[in-house]
């Protein structure tokens, strides 16, 4: 299973990326786990400096926009 993490606060494009992260992992019927991280302080202590970021297992796969669907299904295929 894949984890995929959205961090972000409650701006319009941290929620946009939420939506989407959530379409693709619908659209592409695998199994994720999908947490929204929105501390502040945890989002800092990974030194994202620029929300929304996406995290796939682990490892920053965009900082500072929002992916589409269409993106962030390729990512996902390709193993993060």
């Amino acid at each position: 299973m894949v984890k995929i993490e959205v961090l972000g606060t409650e701006c319009a494009k941290c929620k946009a990326l939420a939506r989407n992260v959530d379409l693709a992992v619908k659209e592409l019927g695998i199994q994720a786990e999908v947490v929204k991280v929105s501390s502040i302080a945890e989002i800092m202590s990974r030194g994202v400096m620029m929300v929304p970021a996406l995290y796939v297992d682990g490892e920053a796969k965009a900082v500072g926009k929002a992916l589409g669907v269409e993106e962030i299904k390729r990512l996902l295929k390709r193993g993060g």
